[in-house]
């Protein structure tokens, strides 16, 4: 008889094509903190501003401005003299206007000595040209979603635009703010000449505040667009999640 043989299967191997997910590092502790007050500062100073506003909804140039006095807008909002929120909402404003300050002095004062400006926000000046500019809107116009990759820094749109936020409207809504106020500028009264009077302050407020807002709008919609999730993590516990492409 044969002897039966044993046939030995090699089983084939198997490429392991697993994504280890790690976490990476995104936000530091002071970067998270600051921008958590200063978000809800603005909120307050958001609501307390439309109280405001709601009773006089009209812009003038100048030192001076009323009821029955030419105006520069009529904005498309009800005289409401009688809110009740009126008086309490000048006090939150003024109140959640200097969180934002210090808060700022804060931030800016630590970005610039750690150099995170420098490193995360500022535009490189390669990237300054309409080439460039152009390619990152038509990726964003694109259908294809950006890659984990990508999202961790910031294209040369968001660097500018945060740093235009950052150092050219909030000082400028900061100090807009000062110059309708006559305690500030009975002691530095050059902060509303600048302007030309304390109306004009108030109608460069009310852009600088709408451009703002109009930003927060954008920032927040591109935060659902690249991961809600995500990106809520890492402003929260300052680490994000990353895939490691596969081996």
């Amino acid at each position: 008889m044969r002897p039966v043989m044993a046939e030995s299967v090699a089983a084939p191997s198997v490429a392991s094509h697993s994504v280890v997910v790690r976490d990476t590092p995104r936000h530091s502790a002071l970067v998270r903190v600051t921008h958590w007050i200063n978000a809800l500062s603005f909120v307050a100073l958001v609501l307390s501003g439309i109280a405001i506003l709601l009773a006089h909804p009209r812009l003038y140039w100048g030192e001076t401005g009323a009821v029955g006095a030419p105006s520069l807008i009529d904005l498309p909002l009800p005289f409401v003299l009688d809110i009740p929120i009126r008086g309490p909402g000048r006090y939150l404003h003024f109140l959640s206007a200097w969180v934002c300050v210090f808060t700022g002095l804060v931030y800016a004062s630590s970005g610039l000595v750690r150099h995170h400006f420098r490193a995360n926000v500022f535009p490189a000046r390669g990237e300054l040209n309409l080439r460039a500019m152009w390619g990152v809107v038509a990726k964003h116009l694109g259908p294809k979603r950006s890659s984990e990759k990508d999202l961790q820094t910031y294209d040369v749109l968001q660097r500018l635009t945060y740093t235009t936020v950052i150092f050219v409207l909030f000082p400028l809504m900061i100090w807009t703010g000062l110059a309708m106020s006559p305690a500030a500028t009975s002691v530095f009264p050059f902060m509303v000449t600048v302007f030309g009077g304390q109306q004009s302050a108030r109608t460069i407020h009310f852009f600088v505040a709408s451009s703002l807002v109009f930003f927060l709008i954008v920032h927040v919609a591109m935060v659902c667009q690249t991961g809600f999730t995500r990106r809520m993590r890492a402003m929260i516990t300052g680490r994000g999640a990353a895939s490691k492409e596969p081996s």
